[in-house]
């Protein structure tokens, strides 16, 4: 009894602070707008403060910085930017003339010097970006052939030092202006230009000492200015692509301005000082405990580290939750000490490195970034996730190092043919790789994996083709755990703050906080429609209600407009059995970004279509020997709108819970349609 009377006792006085701290609006734990305080500005361990327009990817939200901005900080602490496949670490911000300073990351005396053969041509197309000087240095590389005496003062060797492969080579560095350019082309096989920044008074010409200077641009993106005077922190709003000023109590549009009801707090607070100073000091011990907490698992293991006793890395045998536990020394040697020319790319928390353990075994070790503890707890979900799944396609976790390691780290199979993201529109996207037969085999094997995730009551939560691999064999893997998350068992939702891509997350899931495995179909959604469109995600160079593809795919289905999404090097007006797959998927993906999440099928629903979908194509596949010009029963290929309607009325679809099929099809149909 006397339990339930302290209980009660407590419960009350909580009651009366909760309610006093509402009324003066300065229980800061919970009255602060969550986007004001995300978009605080940060900085790398080296390098000028980060913020608006820019912001640092997997530190920030994306929120933080206007579109095309975004940063990251490399392995040795600098900012960086990619800029047509060349590293530029940001050497200096000027916010108020909207200029930035940028230099080659192989250009970095802080490093190893720099290879002129990892340099690229520099091309500023689709970004917000301007050159504020219009310098240009001609690199010359793969030169053979005796040099004459002009060209001997712009003779820089193969690559300042990069090591030579033929000992006769070497490379030229010079201005397009100069008299002998034309005959240095001649002698050289390949040549790049750099933009540089020239000094008025520059009487000597040291290209070395050029080239590390750097180069200067300008940007262009909405004016933070006035945000920031009232107190705001600047952000944007990709979704309706417009500028959003956060601040303390909500986004306003330009500024903060003062309301009556801060004023009013304001003066109950100097009327009753004495509540206000028991309020803050509670306040205060909150917040603090809730961070203390929240950082509890990264210090405690970092604090570890200086315990020498604890500083034992386990053995290669050692198994931990059924996986290995590696020592950091036999890491270091299977990435020849984490080389660059291994990294493989960024994960989800760190770099991904390609490594070659003791026993032959291929791997992607993938690097945690320091001092983050946020990737902290996705490193420990991603083990806790992939330990407790064996699926064909999903990528395989081999181990991970201990927790008294010198840096965590997670060890994963090696998939060799890289993302479906960079065959559609990435590095490899004009190699022709994926034809429409591969592009749905990757759809059927996606969704068999999503489908295997959620009757293990998983949502994987960042579903896009950059974490969805191939294998040698074209064989889907899907990687990357870091944000999923485990479902309590019945539950049909969970509350959580929205993470994801850009150009993915569920607009409901995004605006609810309710995080449903309706989610995965609304991504998994738009993942179908990359892969007929082989468009990007998100494009800023789109018309603006169309950055986002998910509503070019609405708008181009509302207006039956298939020829304008389906990708024409798949064979869509060709080869009529390409024209009903495509279209059949596009049917299934316009269920999947249904706004509504009851209007979107189950992930089991769109597995079973597309199995559908592909056996009727393999069966028609068999049963068709007439040329590609022939549909069924001898009918033409349908090459008109109204063609495709009728073909589309005529498809046979697995019922969906709630089906927008026939809406849909009837308003094709309906529509003044023409040939």
């Amino acid at each position: 009894m006397n339990q339930e009377k302290r209980y009660s006792y407590i419960l009350i006085v909580s009651l009366n602070l909760c309610v006093l701290s509402l009324i003066l609006q300065i229980d800061k734990c919970f009255a602060i707008d969550k986007q004001f305080v995300a978009c605080y500005p940060v900085s790398c361990r080296y390098g000028p403060r980060i913020s608006f327009p820019f912001y640092i990817q997997d530190e920030q939200e994306s929120y933080c910085g206007y579109p095309g901005f975004g940063l990251n900080c490399s392995v040795r602490g600098f900012p960086v930017v990619h800029i047509a496949e060349n590293e530029y670490i940001v050497e200096n911000i000027s916010y108020q003339d909207h200029i930035f300073k940028l230099k080659n990351s192989v250009f970095n005396g802080t490093t190893s010097n720099g290879c002129v053969s990892e340099i690229k041509n520099v091309s500023l197309d689709n970004r917000p970006f301007k050159f504020v000087n219009d310098s240009r240095i001609y690199l010359l590389s793969k030169c053979n052939g005796s040099i004459t005496e002009p060209l001997l003062k712009h003779k820089i060797g193969l690559g300042f030092g990069c090591g030579e492969e033929n000992g006769n080579d070497f490379g030229l560095a010079m201005f397009g202006e100069d008299v002998n350019f034309e005959s240095a082309l001649q002698l050289c096989k390949k040549h790049v230009v750099v933009p540089v920044e020239m000094l008025g008074n520059e009487q000597v010409i040291d290209y070395q000492v050029i080239l590390r200077r750097g180069f200067r641009l300008n940007w262009t993106a909405s004016n933070c200015s006035e945000c920031a005077e009232s107190g705001g922190r600047c952000g944007f709003d990709i979704q309706n692509f417009q500028f959003k000023c956060f601040c303390t109590d909500r986004p306003h549009a330009a500024s903060c301005k003062p309301t009556r009801k801060h004023k009013l707090g304001l003066i109950l607070g100097s009327v009753l000082g004495g509540a206000v100073l028991i309020i803050l000091v509670v306040a205060f011990i909150v917040c603090r405990y809730k961070k203390e907490h929240k950082s509890c698992l990264y210090f405690s293991s970092r604090n570890k580290f200086s315990d020498p006793s604890l500083t034992h890395d386990f053995d290669g045998d050692s198994i931990y939750h059924g996986i290995s536990v590696f020592s950091y020394p036999e890491l270091e040697e299977a990435t020849s000490n984490f080389d660059s020319s291994r990294e493989l790319g960024d994960g989800g928390f760190g770099a991904v490195y390609y490594g070659k353990l003791r026993d032959g075994r291929e791997v992607a070790v993938k690097r945690l970034y320091e001092h983050n503890c946020k990737r902290m707890e996705q490193f420990k979900n991603e083990i806790e996730i992939l330990t407790r799944l064996r699926h064909q396609n999903l990528v395989t976790l081999y181990g991970c190092t201990s927790k008294h390691s010198r840096e965590l780290l997670l060890v994963y199979e090696y998939i060799p043919n890289g993302t479906v993201g960079d065959h559609l529109n990435g590095d490899r996207a004009k190699d022709g790789f994926l034809a429409w037969p591969v592009r749905m085999n990757i759809a059927v094997e996606t969704a068999t994996a999503l489908a295997y995730l959620h009757a293990s009551d998983i949502v994987h939560r960042d579903v896009k083709t950059s974490n969805i691999l191939l294998d040698r064999n074209c064989c889907v893997k899907v990687a990357d755990f870091g944000l999923s998350r485990l479902f309590p068992n019945d539950a049909t939702h969970v509350l959580t703050a929205p993470q994801g891509t850009a150009g993915y997350v569920d607009p409901e899931y995004h605006e609810s906080y309710q995080l449903t495995d309706k989610s995965d179909v609304y991504s998994f959604g738009v993942v179908l429609v990359e892969l007929i469109s082989s468009m990007p995600a998100v494009d800023i160079t789109r018309r603006r209600h169309e950055i986002n593809l998910a509503n070019l795919a609405i708008n181009r289905v509302k207006r039956c407009a298939f020829d304008e999404l389906i990708d024409p090097s798949l064979g869509f007006k060709s080869d009529p059995q390409v024209m009903r797959m495509t279209t059949s998927v596009t049917e299934l993906a316009f269920q999947c970004l249904q706004l509504e999440t009851d209007l979107r099928p189950t992930m089991n629903e769109v597995l079973e279509t597309l199995k559908h979908i592909q056996g009727a194509y393999t069966e028609n596949t068999k049963d068709e020997k007439t040329n590609d010009s022939i549909v069924d029963n001898g009918e033409k290929a349908p090459t008109s709108k109204s063609d495709k309607v009728v073909l589309l009325k005529k498809m046979q679809f697995p019922p969906s819970p709630i089906s927008v099929t026939e809406r849909w099809v009837s308003s094709c149909g309906s529509s003044n349609i023409s040939g």
